[in-house]
């Protein structure tokens, strides 16, 4: 399959619903072997691995550093050497300072910053023989005023940025590229859950409204941004955030 990621082995944590699955669903268009990663979601994964050609599925829990490098070993032994690798997998707790709960909190910072840490440290090896590209999912929460009790998550997020930078510097020798993307509200599992179809439309009014373009985000939007960042279109880009949130207004405004 030709494309602007021929012959290139993708790692998409994440990857069986969501972002992640819209953005493997891209790169496997543009060419790419996809290693589609789950912790939880068997099914899912493998229904996506059967429309997907050629792809593999990888259990691991990115919270674990040990689960992360056996799937990097087994990566090797079904798909070779990862060129690309999309820190995609992230979660969130809606918590307030009231109703701190540690385990939520500890579970957020573990999943949505050590994961993308200790992905990069156990697929560090493979992105160094590749000159390989790394995108992390951030989150516009993680730059400017983020919605009610998101407090903790926010936080997590910022440091993903903060890590794109960093690893941006510490891994140029090697050339290696790393980018994120930061996502205004996107229709995805994670944002409307078990949510009834009126709870998700005052949703979608209520994050309209607070859009310059007043329109709502969906996962083509992300996956269409990733290609982007994974391909030599952005071949001049490192330690960047692409934010994609509708134009925010209170974070176009911000300062003024």
């Amino acid at each position: 399959m030709s494309g602007k990621l021929s012959g290139k082995v993708a790692l998409i944590t994440g990857a069986s619903k969501g972002l992640g699955r819209a953005i493997a669903e891209k790169f496997y268009e543009e060419g790419a072997k996809i290693a589609i990663n789950y912790n939880r979601d068997k099914d899912a994964a493998e229904a996506l691995k059967e429309k997907l050609h050629g792809s593999e599925i990888f259990k691991a829990d990115v919270s674990n550093r040990g689960e992360i490098r056996n799937m990097i070993n087994d990566i090797h032994k079904k798909l070779g050497n990862i060129d690309i690798l999309v820190n995609n997998a992230g979660m969130w707790h809606l918590l307030s300072w009231d109703d701190f709960d540690e385990k939520k909190v500890n579970e957020m910072f573990s999943i949505n910053l050590m994961g993308p840490i200790y992905t990069v440290v156990e697929a560090l090896d493979d992105l160094k023989k590749t000159h390989g590209i790394i995108i992390n999912m951030a989150s516009n929460a993680g730059i400017g005023t983020a919605a009610k009790n998101t407090t903790f998550y926010s936080i997590t997020k910022a440091g993903v940025i903060m890590l794109t930078k960093r690893l941006a510097f510490d891994l140029m020798d090697y050339k290696i590229r790393v980018n994120a993307i930061a996502p205004g509200w996107i229709e995805t599992d994670m944002t409307i859950g078990n949510k009834t179809s009126e709870e998700i439309k005052e949703l979608e009014n209520s994050f309209i409204s607070r859009t310059s373009l007043r329109m709502f985000g969906i996962p083509e939007y992300i996956a269409n941004a990733a290609l982007f960042l994974a391909s030599d279109d952005s071949k001049y880009m490192n330690g960047q955030v692409m934010v994609i949130d509708g134009g925010r207004l209170d974070n176009l405004t911000h300062g003024i």
